[in-house]
């Protein structure tokens, strides 16, 4: 398709299969030559010798399996000589569908992977981290195969193991000099059925942008993967080519992310661990500032920032120097903006850490000891999901602190969902998870997440007093201590006068988001004691919160919306009247009300004290203020 819209201009068939004839044989024969010119000369004085033998096996293996691919090719030269037309599905489309699908490609750009000032040409797929664009007699089959890593794997095929990114540091940040005595790391890294190249390109981007002697060595756990034979054979005969230390753990049965890390950290043997994810790309100058910021302080857990990968195209695209962990009012991570204390804080310096209240959990770095010293993973987790917010909790509040460098950018494949099952079912294992980091790590507020999730309720969280027993030995301090001093904008109620259902005398409703998002209408179903959609919070500010989303009534008699937050905004603001039970909008001034002709929908109206439409009581408190400790 490119070829056809770049050269509209010929006129003549035969002018545009002479051109394809050319570029194709060109690209084949261009690439060939830089192999055998590279690796059979003595321009890579970074590979280390012992491994030269195996080059060259390498070379032949790569000539015999292309000669098929150049006999199509001569078939194509032989037909465009004797003004035969191409036909469809012909003999270049063979052939050129062979140059991607055999990894020729990917095989010879892999071994430029050595020499950190090797580059590719622009023009291959994904270079400098553009979009790929895959052609149109592949698209079936790329759209076909993305369910197996629920990314497009085949993209990812088509771009070099050793492609360029840019270099996503800050001019402040590549000013920094960093400490030439840094302590090394063990990589660690755990996958379970990982698409081979970019598994492959993760490991050969570690090895291009990390100084040699930081790199203790790269421990692989592979969580009981399954047909997938590229992950056995061809993976160790990759790792033996790389110029450090790679150990292969393989899991004889499933064993989950936190408890392959686990074996993964037993193996370790550097100062420091360095756990990424297993479809990551990173950047130049990534792994210094992670490694700084545990020497300067051994208490101090480093993340990079996380550049986005497209799931599609696999483009390259810089993160947010500007957003840090969080977590919204169902307790899952989120990113959410620096708040402005925080820049003040490090003085808009804008190449130090941020202090972020939790972490993506994926791509960190600590200190080896202090990884046991604080408890490690709850072991009683499963699979995946919440050990993140679990960690987070632990480390700032037994006496660590959450880092996330600007100086530091690892690029990750962010996917809509999972390529794989969870044994026992998705929803048991996350509930499961929450609850034993609900239950052992948020005090008074535990009532609170099991009425706003009451699904964790009917899981068995297991045995808790092993993690109970390690809060105590480490002395942490209190969930609310944590709200107030590292995450005062937590979406959670801290200042209130009533948390707990609203429900309305005359039809026995209680107010219910119904699970929609901002801009959606509140609603008003029977009221069931459960919590869920039915908590609200009634904030000191006047505002009727629930699920990080106010009650808002910005036009009078219209449905009244649910809608984000906005501190100040009057017609988020609601008075409540102890004896009339009413609540009155600071804006319109008129009650809140069931709209007696659809008793689902809540409206405002002109307010009545004898209208049982319009009496609210506040029931079913979740807990009282005097239960919300002090902090300490």
């Amino acid at each position: 398709m490119i070829i056809k819209d770049g050269f509209k201009s010929y006129n003549s068939r035969q002018k545009l299969n002479n051109f394809r004839l050319i570029l194709v044989t060109s690209l084949f024969w261009v690439l060939l030559d830089a192999f055998l010119i590279f690796y059979l000369t003595d321009c890579s004085n970074t590979k280390p010798s012992s491994d030269k033998l195996y080059l060259n096996e390498m070379n032949k293996k790569l000539i015999i399996e292309n000669t098929n691919l150049k006999k199509e090719l001569e078939k194509v030269r032989h037909d465009v000589a004797n003004g035969r037309p191409l036909r469809n599905k012909n003999r270049l489309n063979r052939a050129t569908t062979t140059v991607i699908k055999q990894d020729f490609l990917n095989k010879v750009k892999n071994w430029f992977a050595w020499d950190s000032e090797a580059t590719n040409p622009p023009s291959w797929p994904g270079e400098n981290g553009r979009a790929v664009q895959i052609p149109q007699n592949l698209k079936e089959e790329s759209k076909k195969r993305f369910k197996e890593n629920q990314f497009n794997i085949l993209a990812s095929d088509m771009i070099a193991l050793n492609r360029t990114v840019p270099d996503q540091r800050s001019y402040a940040c590549k000013s920094v000099k960093h400490d030439q005595e840094l302590p090394n790391t063990s990589i660690i890294i755990v996958y379970h059925n990982e698409g081979n190249s970019t598994l492959l390109r993760g490991l050969t981007s570690i090895v291009r942008n990390s100084p040699g002697h930081l790199l203790r060595e790269i421990i692989l756990v592979d969580d009981a993967s399954e047909g997938r034979d590229y992950l056995h054979q061809a993976l160790d005969t990759f790792a033996k080519s790389l110029p450090v230390q790679v150990k292969i753990l393989r899991n004889a049965e499933r064993m989950g992310l936190m408890r392959s890390r686990l074996r993964g950290a037993e193996a370790a043997s550097g100062a420091t661990m360095t756990f990424l994810d297993a479809h990551i790309e990173a950047t130049r100058g990534w792994l210094q500032p992670l490694l700084a910021e545990v020497k300067r302080n051994r208490r101090s857990v480093a993340c990079p920032v996380i550049d986005v990968i497209s799931d599609e195209t696999f483009e390259y695209l810089t993160g947010s120097e500007m957003t840090y962990g969080g977590f919204d009012s169902h307790f899952v991570f989120d990113w959410v903006p620096v708040p402005q204390r925080e820049n003040q804080r490090r003085q808009h310096d804008y190449s130090r850490a941020l202090r972020t209240p939790t972490m993506a959990g994926g791509l960190f770095t600590i200190e080896r000891q202090f990884f046991y010293d604080i408890g490690a993973y709850d072991d009683g987790m499963d699979v995946w999901g919440a050990e993140n917010l679990e960690m987070s909790f632990r480390i700032w509040m037994c006496g660590g602190e959450l880092l996330i460098s600007p100086c530091s950018h690892v690029g990750h494949v962010f996917r809509k969902q999972t390529p794989y099952t969870f044994p026992g079912g998705t929803n048991r294992i996350i509930f499961k998870n929450n609850r034993r980091l609900i239950d052992v790590w948020t005090d008074e507020y535990a009532k609170y997440f099991h009425k706003i999730v009451p699904d964790l309720n009917l899981v068995d969280a297991g045995d808790l007093s092993p993690r109970i027993e390690l809060r105590k030995r480490l002395e942490c301090k209190s969930f609310k201590w944590y709200l107030d001093n590292i995450y005062p904008e937590a979406p959670l109620p801290k200042d209130f006068y009533h948390v707990g259902s609203v429900q309305n005398e005359k039809f026995n409703l209680c107010l219910d988001t119904m699970n929609r998002k901002s801009g959606g209408e509140c609603g008003a179903t029977a009221c069931h004691g459960q919590g869920g959609n039915q908590i609200f919070e009634y904030s000191k500010a006047h505002n009727l919160v629930s699920a990080g989303l106010c009650l808002d009534s910005a036009m009078s008699a219209k449905p009244v919306k649910l809608s984000n937050c906005q501190a100040g905004s009057k017609s988020q603001q609601w008075d409540y009247d102890n004896q009339s039970e009413q609540l009155r909008n600071r804006l319109t001034s008129e009650c809140l009300a069931v709209n007696q002709s659809n008793n689902q929908q809540i409206v405002t109206a002109e307010c009545d004290k004898e209208s049982t439409v319009q009496k609210w009581l506040l029931k079913d408190p979740i807990f009282s203020h005097s239960s919300l400790s002090a902090s300490k």
